[in-house]
């Protein structure tokens, strides 16, 4: 059975141009990650197990939370997040190709949000099966996040 592309829209976007992407993104996610440790622990702790409880558990969301504001906002507005715009990809619709608008928030909560189970362990082995899922998916190549949404990702032209 083939599955027809939608006309008009632009090609899939390559493995490694999907992982560069995140590679950038992450890094964001990391900065994020660092600014909420260095702001709510500053210099009063030398170690971050040392921190009470609630700070502790705050460096471990707000990151989460940020990350996913910035992708849900510019992926719903534009289909590209920084990463993506670097390598020249873009996130679109299944249906016809048009920018994502509300589904950019879908498929940011389905790429974000498990982070905010890390202590579980859950949030690692879903993100793990979540970008993998890309190499194996047919005819779409669609990680979980884009599956949620009903998006794909396509050469930004």
């Amino acid at each position: 059975m083939t599955v027809e592309q939608p006309i008009g829209m632009p090609p899939l976007a390559g493995y490694g141009q999907r992982f560069l992407a995140r590679f950038v993104d992450n890094a964001i996610l990391l900065a994020f990650d660092a600014l909420a440790s260095s702001t709510l622990l500053g210099g009063d702790v030398a170690d971050a197990r040392d921190a009470p409880a609630a700070k502790q558990v705050l460096v471990g969301v707000i990151p989460f939370l940020l990350y996913f504001a910035y992708e849900g906002a510019m992926t719903a507005a534009r289909g590209q997040t920084l990463g993506k715009m670097a390598v020249r990809i873009r996130a679109a619709r299944l249906a016809d190709g048009a920018v994502p608008g509300p589904a950019g928030w879908t498929r940011a909560a389905v790429y974000a949000l498990p982070g905010l189970l890390l202590a579980l362990l859950v949030g690692p082995l879903f993100w793990l099966l979540n970008v993998l899922w890309c190499t194996w998916d047919r005819p779409w190549h669609q990680c979980l996040h884009d599956k949620a949404a009903r998006t794909v990702v396509v050469a930004a032209v």
